[in-house]
């Protein structure tokens, strides 16, 4: 019987082997605790620091070490590094050799522009030098005044064509844009005889546009007009009181709107 369970898998001498492990650890727990030594225990941790420092100074010694892949690198960057040094220092000094080449040239510059003055100033101071010292004798006096003449008539012709061509130019009209409440009496009054009377006012400047009747309140409307008018030439007071003298049809006139144009 115990052969055919060994030969169907079955381990048959396992409580031998459990009892025997239960005896093992018995007699390992009935044995005294052994005695740990203070010195011993010193000098382990004296090794484990000892220990430590050698690997920090190996680890400080790989990082130091030399690395010709890293050092050409450097090298590359250095040498750039110096190359962009050279090229601002060239850029540097055409920068200021330029600014004081425009320096010259604003010189030269503004003595050429100054000559003028002095040459024009010149023609003027000579002839007073020719007449105090030559009071009697004036040999080139008759060609002086002759000169004047015609750049007098230049300079009287130029003005006046200066005046004209000014007076060309198209003068800028102050216009406003000017939009108007015109109130009836009543409901009863008739709005398009109203718009026809108010249309009918006019004055030199004013331009009647468009409008539209806008209810009030109790099926009464009123006319919203507007109209452009010149400023210079006509008096918004003026038309305000022109328009309330049609006392048939207008109640009051007031301003919705003034803008300038």
């Amino acid at each position: 019987m115990e052969q055919l369970f060994k030969n169907m898998g079955v381990w048959v001498d396992k409580p031998v082997y459990e009892e025997a492990e239960r005896l093992y650890y018995e007699k390992l727990a009935k044995q005294p605790p052994k005695k740990v030594s203070l010195a011993g225990e010193v000098a382990k941790a004296r090794e484990r620091i000892k220990q430590s420092l050698e690997n920090f100074d190996d680890l400080s010694l790989s990082k130091n070490s030399y690395d010709p892949e890293v050092q050409s690198k450097i090298d590359a960057v250095e040498d750039k590094v110096t190359l962009l040094r050279k090229d601002f220092d060239e850029l540097k000094r055409s920068f200021i050799s330029l600014e004081k080449v425009v320096k010259q040239l604003d010189a030269k510059i503004s003595k050429s522009s100054g000559k003028p003055n002095d040459s024009s100033a010149k023609p003027s101071s000579q002839p007073a030098k020719t007449k105090d010292d030559d009071d009697d004798v004036d040999l080139f006096g008759s060609d002086s005044e002759g000169e004047d003449e015609e750049a007098e008539r230049i300079k009287e012709e130029r003005l006046a064509a200066y005046a004209a061509k000014k007076s060309k130019k198209p003068v800028l009209i102050a216009k406003s844009n000017i939009i108007l409440d015109v109130k009836p009496w009543d409901d009863e009054t008739d709005m398009k005889d109203l718009e026809k009377a108010v249309r009918q006012v006019e004055m030199d400047g004013l331009v009647w546009g468009a409008s539209k009747l806008v209810p009030l309140a109790y099926g009464i409307k009123k006319l919203q007009i507007s109209c452009v008018v010149e400023d210079e030439k006509v008096s918004v007071d003026e038309l305000q009181e022109k328009l309330q003298e049609i006392e048939d049809y207008v109640q009051s006139v007031d301003i919705a709107a003034f803008n300038k144009v």
